[in-house]
């Protein structure tokens, strides 16, 4: 067993800090999961089924707003890597600079004009319920997004510690923001009744907190030399971030449209109860894809660097080991569809009931995201995302009369087909430009 261990730490320099990244946050992830589990059905004896729903229709709602870094989070991550592969530190510097300077100018726009707007919106109508007041709604609505907005650009220093091939501490974020939180909110199932008000600032304030102290901590230490400073701020790189990052935007809106629509659809086609019932069983599937997105996450950096330094074996058996991982992980998630009924009833007991089907169209959907996803991280640490582009424009297109289509005749069910359907296309694209690129034969579109 050691002389196993010791041959798995060893290689190629790259692929052994991708390989220590991946075992930290498996083990961070582990604790994260167990988090998440322990939250559902802490949430919904403080709430109920129908008031979790809204939170979570709530929450999907909000994070519509994730587009508007305008893929410059992604662009900076690339642009970083590959400065720091070529140890020109003082662009990465102004990398760094600029893109919190231009973040932060967008962001505290579009704060002001929530602000502006939110009085004005009947949430009641947007979230299909009366269980709760349109002014408790509106508050609840003003504190998740004001925190989201500020989590989004204090979450910029995860993008660097990605951008270094460290995404290991970067997961850490999340599980320990969700551990305070959890501790927080079962102190309030004891001293409070539920609360949407309550639960929506735990939720929102706590991982804030801990992302405002990292950035503060990172940036006085390891990364005092890449620390933001307004006489770094240089506009004329936003050309650079900008570029690819408009790229990487086009692939967020996908992204917001076929995920956090999903439960604003679901509750207009079907009830608030649904929605809690998709969420939670997409929550129990979703764990094999969570661990392999863990494995993968490395490789997006380690990839942008080994195509820098032009190091076409290490691309090509990387790609291969992935597509076998792959394989696995899609076993691993059909056996956790046939014990879904018996985790359900251990889980939630009788508060919910969660449908079979449902169940089984969330694992064929989530069975084509594994078997894409190797090939999405090389994309997007290659930056070749032109042809991914096109197709997402004609994905937008289709997506919404077809969600409406299969959702009138099939309910939430319909709804996770037409995420399943629109999808197709990237199943034979991604794959097809990766092997074109990783063999020096792509040209034109599949090359850019």
């Amino acid at each position: 067993m050691k002389i196993y261990i010791q041959n798995f730490f060893k290689g190629n320099e790259r692929s052994v800090k991708a390989k220590k990244n991946i075992i930290y946050s498996l083990f961070i992830k582990g604790i994260s999961i167990a988090v998440g589990l322990a939250f559902v059905p802490l949430i919904l004896n403080y709430l109920d089924a129908e008031r979790y729903g809204i939170w979570l229709t709530l929450t999907s709602i909000i994070a519509w707003f994730s587009f508007f870094d305008i893929g410059l989070g992604n662009g900076l991550r690339n642009n970083l890597t590959e400065a720091i592969a070529k140890n020109d530190h003082k662009l990465a510097k102004t990398y760094v600079s600029t893109t919190y300077a231009i973040l932060g100018v967008v962001l505290f726009v579009i704060i002001i004009l929530f602000l502006i707007v939110n009085p004005l919106l009947n949430w009641q109508n947007l979230l299909n319920t009366t269980v709760v007041e349109t002014n408790e709604l509106a508050i609840v609505a003003l504190i998740v997004f004001v925190f989201f907005i500020l989590k989004f650009f204090f979450s910029l220093i995860g993008t660097i510690l990605n951008a270094d091939q460290r995404p290991a501490i970067s997961n850490l974020f999340g599980p320990l923001s969700n551990l305070l939180s959890l501790i927080i909110i079962y102190i309030l199932t004891k001293i409070t009744k539920g609360s949407l008000i309550n639960l929506a600032t735990v939720l929102s304030v706590v991982p804030v907190i801990v992302l405002l102290i990292a950035t503060f901590a990172f940036f006085i230490k390891d990364y005092r030399i890449y620390a933001p400073s307004i006489k770094n701020v240089d506009i004329s790189k936003s050309k650079d971030l900008l570029g690819l990052g408009f790229k990487f935007f086009y692939f967020q809106i996908s992204s917001v449209v076929f995920f956090s629509t999903t439960n604003f659809l679901i509750a207009q086609f079907s009830n608030q109860e649904t929605v809690a019932a998709y969420n939670i069983a997409f929550k129990y599937l979703f764990m094999v894809n969570m661990i392999f997105g863990i494995i993968l996450t490395p490789f997006w950096s380690a990839v942008t660097d080994a195509y820098v330094r032009e190091d076409f074996i290490w691309l090509k058996n990387s790609l291969r080991k992935l597509n076998i991982l792959s394989g696995v992980m899609v076993i691993g998630l059909v056996l956790a569809l046939i014990i879904s009924p018996y985790i359900y009833q251990l889980w939630i007991g009788e508060k919910l009931t969660i449908p079979f089907s449902l169940s089984l169209i969330i694992t064929l959907y989530l069975i084509q995201q594994l078997i894409i996803a190797p090939f999405s991280t090389f994309i997007n640490g290659l930056g070749k995302l032109k042809l991914g582009i096109f197709l997402i424009s004609i994905k937008l297109f289709l997506f919404f009369p077809l969600a409406y289509f299969l959702g009138t005749y099939y309910g939430e069910i319909g709804i996770v087909m037409s995420m399943l359907l629109i999808q197709i296309p990237s199943l034979i694209q991604e794959p097809i430009q990766v092997f074109k690129i990783i063999n020096n034969s792509a040209n034109g579109m599949w090359n850019k």
